[in-house]
C-alpha cells in the first residue's frame, strides 16, 4: 500500500501533481512546473516535503560505539550538535546499501536518515525506534530560505551548516539540521506530524514557494549529489562513487571495512564521472556512453539542467577515464556528442 505523508492533503490543495515514489505519493510538481521551481531555489526560497526519508532514533550511553561499528564514516571527526552523510556498507562486497545522514542530536541520542524505499531494510541491520510517521521532514532550500524562515522560526533558520539543534514551534518540540540536497544554502525541519500543515503554510505566507520532486532531482544533479538506486546501488562501493571520504579507514573495524579494502586492493571496476552535453540534448539514465566507438560505460542519472541550458548526468565509466575528454551518449539510436567532466556541475555562491 502507497503510505501517504502528513502534508498530502494540503499538496493537492496547492495542485501538486502527485507520483509514487519509494513506496510513498509524493508531489511531482506544483502549477508552475518543475523548471519554475529549480529557478526559484536557485534565486529565492522553497520547500520540499521530505517525509518520505525515513527517521530512526537511537538513544543510551553505548550509541556512539555502536553507530561507529555499524556505518563507514568516523563519527569521531564530528561531536553532538552536528550531522554527518555515512554509509551502510554490505559486508560481502562493499556496496552500498544506503547512503545516511546522522544527526547527533546531543550526547547519547542519534537520529539516522535511510532513504525513503530503504527504511525497512536499514532498520533490519542497524534497529532503532522508527518515528517517520509520527513527523514531516521539510526541507527549506535556496540563498533566502533562512532569512523568509527568520520571521517565524528563528531558531531553525539559523542553524549552522552540518549542525543540528533542537527548537520550538507553537509548543512543541522540534529540530533543524543544517543540510540539504539542492546546493544550496539551508535547512531541514523534523516537525512532529499534526503541526506540518501550519509549518509548511507558515512558510508559504513568508514567501517560500512549494517544489516538488521533479525540481529536487534536478537540483541535485547540478549540485553534483548522486542518488541511490542509481549512482549508489548493487554492484558500486564508495570509492567507485568517488566517495571514499565516506570511509574511516582508520576505525579499528566497521561493517563491509574488509570488503571495501578488498576492493580498492583488486582494483576499481569503474569510476564515477560527470557527463555534459555540448548542445541542449538532455541525457537519461541508462544510456550508454562510447569513446571512439567503443562503449565505456553507462548513465545512471541524466537530465536537462534548467540553469546551464544543456543535458547533465552521471556516468560510471572505466576507471583510466580521464576528464574533458569528448564522447557520445546513445540517446534511442542517435549518438549525442558530449564530455566527461568533473562536478558539481553547479556551485552556489553561497
Amino acid at each position: 500500500m502507497t503510505k501517504r505523508t502528513p502534508l498530502y492533503e494540503l499538496h493537492l490543495e496547492l495542485g501538486a501533481k502527485m507520483v509514487p515514489f519509494g513506496g510513498w505519493e509524493m508531489p511531482l510538481s506544483y502549477p508552475d512546473g518543475t523548471v519554475s521551481e529549480h529557478l526559484d531555489c536557485r534565486s529565492k526560497a522553497v520547500a520540499f516535503d521530505v517525509s518520505h526519508l525515513g527517521t530512526l532514533e537511537f538513544d543510551g550511553s553505548d550509541t556512539f560505539s555502536y553507530l561507529q561499528d555499524q556505518l563507514s564514516n568516523d563519527l569521531a571527526k564530528i561531536a553532538a550538535g552536528r550531522t554527518q552523510y555515512t554509509h551502510l556498507l554490505d559486508e560481502q562486497d562493499a556496496s552500498i546499501v544506503d547512503d545516511l545522514i546522522v544527526w547527533w542530536v546531543d550526547e547519547d541520542r542519534f537520529h539516522v536518515l535511510p532513504n525513503a524505499a530503504n527504511t525497512d531494510v536499514v532498520q533490519e541491520v542497524l534497529g532503532g525506534k522508527n518515528s517517520t510517521e509520527g513527523r514531516a521532514l521539510i526541507a527549506v532550500q535556496g540563498p533566502l530560505a533562512r532569512e523568509l524562515a527568520s520571521t517565524f522560526v528563528p531558531e531553525a533558520a539559523g542553524v549552522g551548516k552540518f549542525r543540528v539543534i533542537e527548537f520550538s514551534y507553537r509548543g512543541k518540540t522540534c529540530f533543524a539540521a543544517g543540510t540539504g540536497y539542492t546546493g544550496e544554502d539551508g535547512f531541514e525541519c523534523y516537525v512532529p506530524a499534526e503541526l506540518s500543515t501550519l509549518f509548511f503554510k507558515d512558510l508559504l505566507q513568508a514567501g517560500v514557494v512549494p517544489a516538488g520532486l521533479g525540481a529536487r532531482d534536478t537540483l541535485r544533479l547540478e549540485a553534483g549529489l548522486p542518488l541511490h538506486g542509481h549512482e549508489l546501488k548493487k554492484g558500486v562501493s564508495p570509492p567507485e562513487a568517488n566517495l571514499d571520504w565516506v570511509v574511516g579507514y582508520s576505525k579499528p573495524d566497521f561493517r563491509g571495512k574488509t570488503a571495501v579494502e578488498s576492493r580498492k586492493e583488486r582494483g576499481l571496476r569503474y569510476r564515477l564521472f560527470g557527463v555534459r552535453s555540448t548542445g541542449r540534448q538532455p541525457l537519461r539514465e541508462g544510456a550508454s556512453v562510447y569513446l571512439q566507438g567503443r562503449a565505456i560505460g553507462q548513465l545512471t542519472s541524466g537530465n536537462f539542467s534548467p540553469l546551464l541550458k544543456c543535458g547533465i548526468g552521471f556516468a560510471l565509466l572505466e576507471p583510466a577515464m580521464a576528464l574533458d575528454v569528448e564522447v557520445e551518449v546513445d540517446m534511442r539510436g542517435r549518438r549525442v556528442p558530449a564530455v566527461t567532466t568533473t562536478y558539481p556541475f553547479y556551485k552556489s555562491s553561497k
